[in-house]
């Protein structure tokens, strides 16, 4: 008899559609990067245009990550009610408005506005990217599929990086005059604009999720994109081993992340809510949006500091490929595992440089003889380890590791905490910064570290090579 996890297999030459339609979806998170790091070479800049100080500076960058968070919650709702592909559009819309009005803004007050707008967008996409293409995906290279939305965030990160050092570098810096009579931070910002309507143009060529059309009924349309992408003659066996997964003659909603049998909330989703708050605490998001800052209090000139944003970019890059190496064959859990004694280890090793580092009379550290070297060694094993563990995994877990009912609602929810979470350590950093100073806030970020290594060894259930449907049935059951 024939294993159910052999119906998810795909024709050779359909393994190309499959890898096509996952790259589309995943240009969200190359746009999910690029605003994520085009803030990081602004954020003096912006302090210059708008006269802000140090909490108003802090709001000015962290103020998409509120955007992000409603718009992970709502992304994730308005996909189990309308579907994965439409708002993936008005996602794709979003960006371009955002970037656009980030750009031109005159003041704060506008500035914040399209950086929510955003950041909405950036949220939606955090969770829908990883869904759809968990959901078109064969098991045995759905990890590496759905790793390519992180190779595409950091990407787009690295892009930022060069943009901005390239722009800021032509112009003589951030806040001088470049093409066409504006500043150079605002073509950073619209820059953006050019791949924001790339992903339009090819979202408009996507299916819709099967799984999805399943969920609401449209069987005929599931067929078709399922008889698109595996054996023609399991399509039928494939919708009924969904709609096993599903309740009858209803749509997924909100409310099915409570349990009907318990009255409380599904376990499965505070393993979620860990995963993603543990991956921001531990302090990534600080240097991919205060890396020039960072460096700068460390010692480094602003030309510098861009610089090694460059070669921090280009470190994630090389190391996400790393990671769609390994997942589908190493597993989710031992690279979480890794990843989070790794980072804990880079971390303290920063601490211990920035914490027993002279201050100069303008307040920056001083770092002598090779700690120099030292720091950008840590900090870039750093993020090389969480390029190949955290930062991948953490989204191909959750999109496979919730049940069909509520895969939707419960990346809702888990992203809302995820991007509450990126923006009270992006608020906070700052304040730490200027209280504490480097030393003791990678202390702090090292311990979660190692909070996050025992969570996993003890929550963590691996995923490897399994069916979302055969997951979906344990979890219910």
């Amino acid at each position: 008899m024939e294993n159910k996890s052999d119906t998810n297999k795909v024709r050779t030459d359909n393994m190309g559609r499959v890898i096509f339609l996952s790259t589309i979806a995943a240009i969200g998170g190359f746009l999910f990067g690029f605003d994520s790091g085009v803030i990081n070479g602004t954020v003096g800049a912006l302090q210059e245009a708008f006269n802000s100080d140090a909490v108003g500076t802090g709001f000015n960058v962290a103020s998409m990550l509120l955007g992000c968070a409603l718009g992970a919650f709502f992304g994730g709702n308005l996909a189990d009610k309308f579907g994965r592909k439409p708002i993936l559009l008005i996602t794709a819309v979003a960006f371009i408005i955002s970037a656009y009005g980030s750009g031109a803004a005159g003041s704060s007050l506008i500035f914040v506005m399209a950086r929510i707008l955003g950041g909405f967008a950036v949220g939606a996409a955090s969770v829908l990217v990883p869904a759809y293409i968990s959901e078109i995906a064969p098991p045995k290279v759905r990890g590496a599929l759905t790793t390519l939305m992180q190779l595409m965030i950091v990407i787009g990160l690295f892009i930022a990086f060069i943009s901005n050092y390239n722009i800021a570098g032509s112009a003589g810096g951030a806040t001088e005059p470049f093409w066409g009579g504006f500043d150079a931070w605002q073509w950073m910002f619209w820059v953006e604009m050019i791949p924001a309507g790339f992903f339009f143009l090819g979202l408009l060529f996507i299916p819709e999720s099967p799984r999805y059309l399943v969920a609401a009924g449209k069987l005929e349309k599931a067929k078709a994109v399922l008889n698109s992408l595996s054996y023609e003659d399991t399509a039928n066996e494939k919708i009924k081993d969904i709609q096993s997964t599903l309740e009858k003659n209803r749509k997924p909603k909100l409310s099915d992340i409570i349990s009907k049998h318990t009255g409380k909330i599904q376990p499965i989703i505070w393993v979620g809510l860990g995963l993603t708050t543990l991956q921001q605490f531990t302090g990534i998001n600080v240097v991919f949006y205060y890396g020039a800052t960072l460096w700068q209090a460390a010692g480094f000139t602003e030309e510098n500091a861009l610089l090694q944003n460059v070669i921090s970019g280009s470190v994630n890059v090389l190391f996400t490929f790393v990671a769609i190496a390994l997942v589908d064959k190493v597993g989710r859990k031992p690279l979480l595992m890794i990843g989070a004694l790794g980072q804990a280890v880079m971390l303290g090793i920063l601490a211990l440089i920035f914490g027993t580092a002279a201050v100069a009379d303008g307040g920056s550290l001083q770092l002598e003889g090779n700690m120099g070297l030292y720091a950008l060694l840590s900090a870039n094993g750093y993020i090389a380890f969480f390029a190949f563990t955290w930062g991948p995994i953490m989204w191909v877990m959750l999109g496979e590791m919730f049940p069909n009912q509520f895969r939707g609602a419960a990346l809702a929810v888990c992203g809302l905490i995820h991007w509450l979470s990126n923006f009270t350590i992006t608020m906070t950093f700052p304040v730490l910064l200027a209280s504490i100073g480097l030393g003791l806030s990678y202390g702090i970020y090292a311990g979660f570290g190692v909070i996050a290594f025992f969570f996993v060894k003890r929550f963590i259930v691996e995923t490897k090579g399994r069916t979302l449907e055969d997951m979906s049935r344990d979890i219910q059951n």
